[in-house]
Formats: structure tokens, sequence, C-alpha cells
């Protein structure tokens, strides 16, 4: 194999809880549902890193320093206080087979003739090698695959053999689907530290233990649907909710722990008055410049009150 691969609607407002479960690895919708999960706090314990709190709670990595900033990943401490940031607000596109959204570096799955979503953190493409947009489909899946690595990644690895069989040094991991693109595969991985992250040459890599549950799940012919969205916005309990997630420069910045450079999307403004539809007089411009500056990947309420019907004239 060759590839470029190294609620109840509207929910109520999220409730914030100490020392959260394992998330589910599937949840019911409702046919207008916006939203899934909450967002938690956790306590980290000894010799914890956050990338051990990423996979314990199925997070990616620049997923979880985002949404907090200022905290050493290698070295947290003992009893610091996290935001486990697993609260989302669902693509808004057709909700059938796989979405990815690769600037948020998410997967969601919703099988056919169901009315469930899963959702799982991705690995994606390093500056330059972005998977493309568009639509494809799952047209194989492989297990214990054999990577035969490709003229570009021969290029930049020339000491690479012609072909890594099966096992813990293929970079594949040991579940992969083709996809109807050439060269680009949804596949597993040898090293989950770059699920979350801008990695590959392509190809859309997922923790071992959720490629394996994907692997189970999704039937050959499922279609694919990769996205590119920065913002997110949906009315949640009459509250109007906008996330922002940090492009491809701006991971990469946070990645390895340099300032981030404030970038404003040229078509901000249509794209949430779009999500707040017929209220759109109650969106806080304010609040959303402020989600948008900070970019913490977080759900953040972005509309004023709703004002109470004036009582008729006596």
């Amino acid at each position: 194999m060759t590839g470029g691969c190294v609620e109840k609607a509207p929910p109520p407002a999220p409730a914030v809880v100490e020392e959260p479960p394992t998330p589910p690895p599937s949840y019911t919708l409702e046919p207008d549902q916006k939203s899934i999960g909450t967002d938690a706090v956790y306590t980290t314990q000894p010799d914890e890193t956050l990338l051990d709190v990423a996979r314990r709670y199925d997070l990616g990595y620049t997923q979880l320093i985002t949404a907090n900033r200022g905290i050493d990943p290698w070295l947290p401490g003992v009893g610091h206080k996290i935001e486990v940031p697993t609260f989302y607000l669902l693509p808004d596109v057709p909700r059938k087979g796989i979405v990815i959204n690769l600037v948020q570096q998410r997967l969601y799955y919703f099988p056919a003739g169901s009315s469930v979503v899963e959702t799982y953190p991705i690995g994606v493409g390093v500056q330059g090698r972005a998977t493309p947009l568009g639509t494809t489909k799952v047209l194989q899946k492989i297990a214990h695959p054999v990577w035969r690595p490709p003229p570009s990644i021969r290029k930049e690895e020339p000491d690479l053999p012609a072909v890594v069989p099966a096992g813990p040094d293929n970079p594949l991991g040991d579940y992969a689907f083709i996809l109807g693109w050439p060269g680009y595969l949804i596949h597993g991985t040898n090293k989950p530290d770059g699920v979350g992250r801008n990695v590959s040459h392509g190809c859309i890599h997922l923790y071992p233990e959720d490629m394996e549950r994907l692997y189970k799940e999704v039937p050959i012919g499922t279609p694919v649907r990769v996205i590119e969205e920065e913002i997110a916005g949906a009315w949640l309990d009459g509250q109007f909710y906008v996330a922002a997630y940090p492009t491809k420069e701006q991971a990469d910045q946070l990645d390895v722990n340099q300032p981030v450079t404030p970038s404003v999307p040229k078509d901000l403004k249509k794209r949430v008055t779009k999500f707040a539809g017929h209220d759109v007089d109650r969106i806080d411009w304010t609040a959303v410049d402020a989600v948008v500056q900070n970019r913490s990947g977080l759900p953040v309420v972005a509309s004023t009150p709703e004002l109470a019907a004036s009582p008729p004239a006596p």
C-alpha cells in the first residue's frame, strides 16, 4: 500500500463537571440537535503530562493545550485544574458518513440508519500537505497494512526501506481506510503523540483504539466529507454560542509554545450571521471578536439577553 502518510434540542448550556468520566464512544442525537458533550475540569496526577490527559479523554494535543494556555504540557504539576474541552458544536453539513474538519482536527462519524454520532481527534497534514477538501468515500478497508513509502516521502527520508511490514514500526498502524482520492488514507498510527497536530503528508491519523473502533463499524462505500471551518456557531437553550479553532499556522505556533499570531477570517461577519439566522440582532459582536482573537476552540456565549415582551398598554 502506498500513500502520503507518515441532548434534547436545543440542549442546555454545558455544566462543568469535576473529575470527568471518560467520554462515551457515541452520542444520541435529536433531529435538530446542534451540540454534544459537556466541558469538564480535571485535576492532574503525579507524573502525568497533558499528552496523557489528551489520550485519556480522546482529545487532540492542540485541542487540549489551546484550552489551557500557559500550562506546561510536559510538567503541568500535581493537582493542577485543567479544562477538558469535550463540548462540541456539530459541523453545519449533512450528517452522513464521515465528516472531517481539518482546522478543528476532529472527525465525526454519523452511522447510516441511526441517530448517533461518534467523534474522534485526528492528526492532519503539515503546511503544504493538506488533505483535499470536498467529498469522497471509503474504497477499501485494510487490516495490518503494509506501507510502501511514496516518492514524496522517500525524497525527504532516502534511507527508508522500500516496504515497511505490518507491526510496531509501521506508521499506518493496524488499520487503514483507502479513500477515493489516490494517496490519501484514514489510518491509525504508531506515534499517537501526533494526534491533534499537523504531522502528516495529508493522511488522517487517529489514536490506535479509535481507528480500531471505526474499522469495525464503518462499511466500505461510506461517504467522507472534508471541510475546513474555523468558526462554528449555534443557538443552544436561547443563547448563541460561537467557537473558533486555531488555524494551521496558529496550531504550529502553539505546538512549539510560541506567541500566536492573530488571524480574523475575512468573511467572519457573514459566517456568524449565517449561524445566527433570524436572531442576528442578538449577536454580541464584541464577544465574537474576543472568541476569534482567543481561538480556544471552546464554545462561548456571544449573544445579548433576550428582551422580555412589553406588557400591553392599559
